[in-house]
Formats: C-alpha cells, sequence, structure tokens
C-alpha cells in the first residue's frame, strides 16, 4: 500500500546524479561509483514551520572498485532502486538544506569482496541517511553526504555487510 501512495518511476526522469565514496571498513579498500535516475513523488506530508517531508525514488547503477590486500573480487557491479524520504524546506531560499533517509533493494554482481566482507548472496538491503543542500537557479543541484549500510538482513548467511561514505552530486530538471 505504501508503495501505491507513493507512486511509480513513471514517466519522465525528475533528476540524475552521481555518486562515489569508499567503504568504512579497515579490513577493505572498496571505491564505488554510481549513476542514478530518481523520480520526484510530488507529495507533501507532515507541512509545519516551512517544512515538509517529501520524497523520490532513485534508480542506481553502480561499479565497485575493490583494491583490498586479499580481495575475492576486484570489481563488482551493482543495481539498486530506493524509496527515499527526504525532510526539506517547503519554500526554496539560495541554499536550502535537507535530511533524508532511505532504504532499498541492492543487487549485486558478487557476493564478497574479502574474506572479512562476505554478503551470503547477491540480493541486499541498502539503507541510507544523509544530509545536504540544494542550490543554485531554480535550486536545481544537490549535494550531499550520505552513510549507507549494506547487508541481508540474515535473510542468509554469511552475513558480513559493508558500509560506505558517499558525496553525492545531483542535478533535478525540475
Amino acid at each position: 500500500m505504501l508503495l501505491t501512495a507513493l507512486g511509480p518511476p513513471a514517466g519522465a526522469v525528475d533528476g540524475i546524479a552521481f555518486s562515489s565514496g569508499p567503504d568504512a571498513s579497515a579490513h577493505t579498500r572498496v571505491d564505488f561509483y554510481r549513476v542514478g535516475a530518481q523520480w520526484n513523488w510530488n507529495r507533501r506530508w507532515l507541512q509545519t514551520a516551512g517544512w515538509h517531508l517529501g520524497g523520490y525514488w532513485d534508480l542506481q547503477a553502480g561499479y565497485w572498485k575493490n583494491a583490498s590486500d586479499h580481495r575475492t573480487h576486484s570489481r563488482l557491479w551493482e543495481l539498486a532502486v530506493t524509496p527515499v524520504f527526504r525532510i526539506q524546506q517547503s519554500a526554496p531560499v539560495a541554499v536550502s538544506p535537507y535530511l533524508e533517509l532511505g532504504a532499498g533493494a541492492h543487487l549485486l554482481s558478487e557476493t564478497s569482496v574479502h574474506p572479512q566482507r562476505r554478503f551470503g548472496g547477491s540480493f541486499q538491503f541498502g539503507s541510507h541517511a544523509g544530509v545536504g543542500a540544494r542550490f543554485g537557479p531554480h535550486n536545481r543541484f544537490d549535494l550531499s553526504y550520505r552513510y549507507q549500510h549494506l547487508s541481508n538482513a540474515s535473510i542468509q548467511d554469511p552475513n558480513d555487510g559493508i558500509d560506505f561514505h558517499i558525496l553525492r552530486l545531483g542535478y533535478w530538471f525540475k
């Protein structure tokens, strides 16, 4: 029911984003690069004091480069879809800050990157918390930091998971 209320990612893309970052582990050295497309839900919930809760669908494709010692795979590909909830200003100003949370599904081409980072399967859940700001003409540019955790939520063993620090730059067409 929640997914129906948010609406499907249909029609023209509302935004694009590029993101990159290292993993947060002392055991591995994994960097990733992602490109994504976003579809705004065009909904406003919990409007109060000039702020509201909104959100968007985020569809991403990514490449992981693994430079870890004792790595199990040197590269990995991923596809992900994530509904993202964002607390943002209702009337944008020159620099419009926001907070966001997202949790979605990721499909990985490999099931491990290191003997201490085994995922138990290709299907993973990804959750993130982020802080950022929209700026520029019509607030079309979007710069954010995200902390992301990927794991299989213990549906398969092993479930070592992996965390990332992410820098993301986006552009909204409308």
